[in-house]
């Protein structure tokens, strides 16, 4: 089992999906990643080299903010904007969504409150 950005990378799974593990990259940077290293997408992890997996570490490390460095940034951005009062800091504060979702009817799990059921309320017969 690979060792990657100090996520172990599962060994039945091909490489292309094994990277995707690491927090900040996708599939597509995982593309990128393993074009640039010359290695087969359909490559699984059992069947990866120390050699190939030390050429993945290299670029993972040269190109892209990954694990506990993303983690900080952004911890830091959403910090950033709750000191300034900015409108999606507070948003962040109160637990509600920050990028413009309606909350009247939607948003229950964010906000933490179950489903209120209407007492009494029956579905209007169909057509005959």
């Amino acid at each position: 089992m690979p060792r990657i950005a100090g996520v172990d990378i599962p060994s039945k799974n091909m490489i292309l999906y094994g990277l995707q593990y690491i927090h900040g990259i996708g599939l597509t940077s995982a593309r990128k990643i393993l074009e640039a290293a010359k290695i087969d997408e359909t490559l699984r992890g059992e069947k990866l080299s120390e050699a190939q997996a030390a050429h993945i570490r290299e670029i993972i490390d040269r190109d892209y903010k990954v694990e506990g460095d993303l983690r900080r940034e952004v911890g830091g951005n959403i910090k950033r904007l709750k000191d300034l009062g900015a409108y999606r800091g507070l948003r962040h504060i109160r637990n509600l969504p920050s990028r413009g979702q309606r909350t009247k009817t939607n948003a229950r799990t964010k906000k933490g409150r179950p489903r209120i059921a209407i007492a009494g309320k029956k579905m209007a017969p169909g057509p005959k």
